[in-house]
C-alpha cells in the first residue's frame, strides 16, 4: 500500500536518481566516444558511424551503470531530506527505520522493473546492431544479415557461415567460387571448420564442381584446407557476446553450447548476473539508508556522496573483476554473480546494527 510518505520519498529519490544517471551516462558515453576516435578513418568508419555506434551503446551503458546511479541518487535524495531535518521529523512522528527503508525499497522496485526492461528488450538488440554496423564499416566485404549467418567475400569466392562458436569453430559453411565471367565453378559445403596451424581446416566437406560442358562432379572429402585471407581476428567481430543476449537467449545459447561441447562459463556468468540484478539494485537502494542515518543530524551530503561513490565503484569493479576471476579459476558462475551482492547485504546488516 502506497501512502503519502512513500510518494514523497519516491519523488525525491527518483528526481536525484535521474540527475545522477544522466551525469554518469554522459560521462561514460563521452569515454566510449574517445575510444572510437582512433578507429575513425579505417574502412568506411567515419565520424557519423562513431556517433551512431556510441548512441546505440547507450542502453547497454545505462544497464551497467544503473546499480551505481541508484545508490548515488538515493544517497543524495536522503541526504537532502536529512539536511532539511525532514528525516528527523519522520522519525519523531512515528516512522520507524523499517518503515522508511520500506518506502525507499518501493521506489527501488520501480528501478528494478525499468532496468529489467532495458536489459531484456532494449540493450541486447541495440548493442548487437551497434557491433554489426561497426564491423560492417571496418570490413565492408563482410556482413551478417539478421538470422542468415555471416556472409563474406574473398576475391571471387563468396562464403556463408551459419554460426561462429566462442572458440572460433565455424558451423555449416558454404562457399561459392565464380570465374571471371561470374559463372559458378565450385560449391563447397562443410560441416565444420577450425583454425589450426595457421590455416582453416574444414571437416566433412562436399565439393560440387561444374565443368565446361555443364557436367556436375560431386566429391566427399573428410578433411580439407580453406584457402582464404579471412583471419580469426576478422571473424571474432561476429562472435556472439554475452551483452548482446537477453535472458531467454542466454538460456537457449547455453543449451546450444552444451550440445556442441563448448565452454559456456562466460554465458552462465552473464545469466546469473541478470538473475542477481534485481537484488543488486534493491541492495544498492537499501544501502543508502544506513549511510545517511549515520549522519542524520548533520546531513553531511559531501561525506555521504563520497562514501556512496566509493562503494558504487567498488561494487562495479568487484562485479566485473570477480567475474573474470571466476572464469579463470574454475569457480561456479553462480558464486561469481552472487558474492558481490551478498557482500553488500552483509554490509547493510552491519551498518544497520550501528544505527
Amino acid at each position: 500500500m502506497i501512502n503519502i510518505l512513500d510518494r514523497y520519498m519516491g519523488r525525491i529519490i527518483l528526481q536525484y536518481t535521474l540527475i545522477t544517471t544522466g551525469v554518469l551516462l554522459c560521462l561514460y558515453t563521452f569515454i566510449n566516444f574517445l575510444d572510437q576516435i582512433e578507429t575513425i578513418g579505417q574502412g568506411s568508419f567515419g565520424l557519423a558511424e562513431a556517433v551512431l555506434y556510441v548512441a546505440l551503446l547507450t542502453p547497454s551503458t545505462l544497464y551497467e551503470l544503473f546499480p551505481m546511479s541508484t545508490l548515488l541518487g538515493t544517497i543524495i535524495g536522503l541526504s537532502i531530506l536529512a539536511r532539511n531535518s525532514e528525516l528527523t521529523a519522520m522519525r519523531t512522528s512515528g516512522s520507524s527505520m523499517l518503515k522508511i527503508t520500506g518506502s525507499v525499497l518501493k521506489v527501488g522496485a520501480l528501478f528494478v522493473v525499468f532496468c529489467l526492461v532495458v536489459g531484456e528488450f532494449v540493450a541486447p538488440p541495440s548493442r548487437n546492431h551497434a557491433e554489426h554496423e561497426r564491423a560492417h564499416a571496418l570490413n565492408i566485404d563482410i556482413e551478417q544479415p539478421g538470422g542468415q549467418g555471416v556472409w563474406m567475400r574473398d576475391r571471387n569466392t563468396y562464403t556463408t557461415i551459419r554460426e561462429i562458436l566462442p572458440d572460433l569453430t565455424l558451423l555449416d559453411m558454404k562457399s561459392f567460387v565464380f570465374d571471371s565471367d561470374d559463372s559458378l565453378q565450385v560449391m563447397v559445403e562443410s560441416w565444420q571448420g577450425r583454425f589450426d596451424d595457421n590455416s582453416w581446416v574444414l571437416q566433412k566437406s562436399r565439393i560440387a564442381t561444374l565443368d565446361e560442358n555443364g557436367g556436375l562432379t560431386v566429391t566427399l572429402v573428410p578433411q580439407s584446407i580453406w584457402k582464404t585471407t579471412i583471419t580469426p581476428e576478422i571473424l571474432s567481430a561476429f562472435l556472439t557476446q554475452t551483452d548482446q543476449l537477453s535472458f531467454g537467449q542466454l538460456r537457449r545459447y547455453i543449451s546450444h553450447l552444451k550440445a556442441n561441447q563448448q565452454n559456456y562459463d562466460q554465458f552462465a556468468l552473464a545469466l546469473w548476473t541478470k538473475i542477481m540484478l534485481p537484488l543488486a539494485i534493491a541492495t544498492m537502494v537499501a544501502l543508502a539508508v544506513p549511510f545517511v542515518f549515520t549522519n542524520l543530524r548533520s546531513g553531511n551530503l559531501g561525506r555521504n556522496l563520497v562514501l556512496g561513490i566509493m562503494v558504487g565503484i567498488a561494487f562495479h569493479v568487484a562485479n566485473r573483476g570477480f567475474g573474470y576471476a571466476v572464469l579463470a579459476g574454475g569457480i561456479p558462475p553462480v558464486l561469481g554473480a552472487s558474492l558481490p551482492v551478498l557482500s553488500l547485504l552483509l554490509l547493510i546488516v552491519l551498518l544497520m546494527r550501528r544505527i
